[in-house]
C-alpha cells in the first residue's frame, strides 16, 4: 500500500514521462494520435514499472528503438528494474532479453546489411548507458541497504538478548543476596528484639533505662520490618513497579515506626531534632503524589543524607528542602561544614551508591558532593510517573542547569536499531565510527561506481571516435560534388569520393527523385546545413555500365 505522498509522486512522474515522450516524438516529426498514444503508453509503463518490472523492462527495451520518445523512460525503467527484479538470475535473463530485443529492433528500424556490426555496436553502447548501468547501480545500492538493515536488526536482537541475560543474572544474584540477608541479619535482629523485650520488663531497671531499652526494641522491630520489605523487593526484582502500593505512605504503621515516604520526612526531622541536631525543613510547591517506589526513594534519600550529616558533621546546621516541581520532586539536603572533623568515623561507602541505584530504578537521579561555600550537599530528583527510560538528566549534572550536551550528541549512544533513524543517518553514523564492515562496503561501492564510470567513458570515447570516422566516409564538400562530371568512369569517380559505408547515411536511401532504372546509386551527405532544421542536403551519384550517368543534389527529411 502506497502512502498518499508516494502515490502523488508516482502520478506526477508518470505524467512527466508521458509529456517527455510526446514532446520527443513531436520534435522528430510525429503528430496527431501518435503523440497521444506514445504519451499514454509511457505513463502506463511508468506506473507499472514497480509491480511488473520484468515485463516493463522487456517492452520498453524492445520499443525504444522504434519509438524514440521512450529514451528517457528507458533510463527510468532500467534504474527501477535493478531494484525490483528479485534474484540475480532472473535479473540477468530480463536484461538479456531486453538487450536482444533492443538490438533486433534497431536492426529492423535501420536495416543495412553493410552496416550491421556498426548498428549492433551503437545499440549495445546505447543500451549499456541508458539501461544496464543505471540498473546495476540501483541494484548494488538496494542490496547494500538490505544488508545494512539486516545487520541492524541482528544487532538490535543481540542487544535485547544480552539485556535479558543480564537481567536474569541480576535477578538471580539479588535473590541470593536476599536469602543471605534473611538468614543472617534477620536472625541477629530477631535475637536483639527478643533480648531487649525481656530486658524491658526487668524490675531492676530504672525508668530511664527501661525507656532506652524500649527505644532499642522498637528500633530492632522496625529494622526487621524494613529488612523484610527489602528482601521482598530483591526477590521480586527491583523494577520501578516492583515496589507496590504495599509500601507504607501514611504517618506510621506501628509504635516507633515512621512512615517510609515523603510524609515520613517530617518524622525524620523531628527525630533528628530530638537527638540534639539543628535541622530545618522547608516544603515548596503544590503537593503531587508519587508512585510508591519513588515516594519510598525520597524518604531514603533524606534518611541517608541525615545519617551522613550526623556522622561526618555533628552539630552542624542541616537544611532539608522538599520541592514539588512541575515534572518531578526534588529533595535537597545541605549541611554546613563541621567545626572540627570527627575522628574514627566508620563508613562503608555503600549508602550513596544505593541511593543512586534506587533513584535510577524509578527514572530519577541523585547527586552528592561538596556544597558551595563548604559543607556537603545531597540532591535527588524523582519523576511523578513511572519512567523506564534513562535518567531525566545526565549523571554529571547537579540539577543547577540542564545537561550542556546537545540533543544530537546522544545519537551516538542510541542502539543501531532505533526506530527514529533514517537510513542516511544510520549509514553516516556507522561511517563516522569507522566500522570495518561499513568502510569495506563503501570502498567496494565506490570501486564499482568508478569502474562503471571508466567503462562508460571508454565506450563513449570509442563511440565518438567511430562516429567521427563514419562521418568522413559519408560526407563531401560542394566543391567535390561540382568537380565530378557525368560520363566519367565509375571507378575514377568512386576513387575520388568516400565509400558511403557508414551508419551516418542510414535513412537517406530511397528518398528524393526516382533513381534511373538499372542504376546503382551512391548517396552522400553534404558538409553544408539544410535550409530547415528537419531537412538535410545530400548528393546522389548513379552508375550504370561502368559510367556515371547521373548526379543530383537535393534535400531529404530523415
Amino acid at each position: 500500500m502506497w502512502s498518499r505522498r508516494r502515490t502523488a509522486g508516482e502520478v506526477v512522474l508518470a505524467v512527466v514521462m508521458g509529456l517527455l515522450a510526446s514532446g520527443t516524438e513531436e520534435l522528430l516529426g510525429g503528430e496527431g494520435w501518435w503523440l497521444a498514444a506514445v504519451g499514454l503508453a509511457a505513463s502506463v509503463l511508468s506506473l507499472l514499472r514497480r509491480r511488473l518490472p520484468v515485463t516493463v523492462l522487456i517492452v520498453t527495451g524492445g520499443l525504444a528503438p522504434v519509438v524514440p520518445g521512450f529514451v528517457v523512460l528507458l533510463i527510468l525503467v532500467g534504474w527501477s528494474s535493478g531494484r525490483y527484479i528479485p534474484g540475480a538470475g532472473r535479473a540477468l535473463i530480463a536484461y538479456t532479453v531486453a538487450y536482444v530485443l533492443n538490438v533486433s529492433a534497431s536492426l529492423i528500424e535501420i536495416w543495412d546489411l553493410h552496416r550491421t556490426l556498426t548498428i549492433v555496436f551503437m545499440s549495445t553502447l546505447y543500451f549499456l548507458a541508458t539501461t544496464l548501468a543505471p540498473g546495476l547501480a540501483n541494484r548494488y545500492w538496494t542490496q547494500r541497504r538490505t544488508l545494512l538493515h539486516a545487520l541492524q536488526e541482528g544487532n538490535a536482537q543481540l542487544l535485547r538478548e544480552r539485556a535479558m541475560v543480564v537481567g536474569q543474572a541480576r535477578l538471580l544474584e539479588r535473590q541470593r543476596i536476599a536469602q543471605d540477608m534473611h538468614d543472617s541479619l534477620g536472625h541477629q535482629l530477631a535475637l536483639i528484639a527478643v533480648h531487649t523485650g525481656a530486658l524491658e520488663v526487668d524490675r531492676e531497671l530504672t525508668d530511664r533505662q527501661r525507656e532506652a531499652v524500649g527505644v532499642l526494641r522498637n528500633a530492632s522491630v522496625t529494622a526487621m520490618h524494613e529488612l523484610r520489605e527489602v528482601v521482598g523487593i530483591l526477590r521480586d526484582g527491583v523494577h520501578a513497579g516492583a515496589e507496590t502500593a504495599a509500601l507504607p505512605t501514611g504517618t506510621g504503621d506501628g509504635p516507633g515506626r515512621a512512615a517510609r515516604g515523603t510524609a515520613g520526612i517530617d518524622g525524620l526531622v523531628e527525630a533528628a531534632r530530638a537527638a540534639g541536631n539543628r535541622v530545618e525543613l522547608r516544603r515548596r510547591g503544590e503537593y503531587q503524589p508519587l508512585p510508591p517506589a519513588a515516594d519510598h526513594a525520597a524518604y531514603r534519600i533524606v534518611q541517608e543524607a541525615l545519617t551522613n550529616a550526623y556522622k561526618h558533621a555533628p552539630g552542624a546546621l542541616i537544611d532539608v528542602e522538599v520541592r514539588y516541581e512541575p515534572d518531578s520532586l526534588v529533595v535537597e539536603i545541605v549541611n554546613e561544614a563541621a567545626e572540627k572533623a570527627p575522628e574514627g568515623v566508620v563508613s562503608g561507602g555503600q549508602g550513596l551508591t544505593g541511593l543512586h541505584e534506587r533513584a535510577r530504578l524509578v527514572g530519577g537521579i541523585v547527586h552528592a558532593g561538596p556544597a558551595d561555600g563548604g559543607g556537603f550537599r545531597v540532591a535527588g530528583m524523582l519523576p511523578y510517573g513511572v519512567v523506564e527510560a534513562a535518567p531525566l538528566v545526565d549523571a554529571a549534572d547537579d540539577f543547577r542547569q540542564q545537561s550542556p550536551r546537545p540533543l544530537v550528541g546522544h545519537r551516538g549512544a542510541v542502539p543501531v536499531g532505533q526506530a527514529d533513524w533514517t537510513v542516511t543517518e544510520r549509514e553516516l553514523a556507522m561511517a563516522i565510527r569507522g566500522g570495518r564492515s561499513t568502510g569495506s562496503g563503501v570502498a567496494l561501492g565506490c570501486g564499482i561506481a568508478f569502474a562503471a564510470l571508466v567503462l562508460l567513458l571508454v565506450a563513449g570515447g570509442f563511440g565518438v571516435y567511430f562516429l567521427v570516422g563514419s562521418l568522413e566516409k559519408g560526407m563531401i564538400d560542394p566543391a567535390d560534388y561540382n568537380a565530378v562530371t557525368v560520363g566519367s568512369a565509375e571507378q575514377d569517380v568512386r576513387d575520388r569520393l568516400p565509400s558511403g559505408d557508414t551508419i551516418a547515411t542510414t535513412g537517406l536511401h530511397g528518398k528524393g527523385p526516382a533513381e534511373p532504372e538499372g542504376a546503382k546509386c551512391l548517396v552522400l551527405m553534404s558538409s553544408e546545413v539544410g535550409s530547415t532544421f528537419e531537412t538535410e542536403p545530400v548528393y546522389r551519384f548513379c552508375f550504370k555500365d561502368g559510367k556515371l550517368i547521373e548526379k543530383k543534389s537535393y534535400e531529404v527529411t530523415r
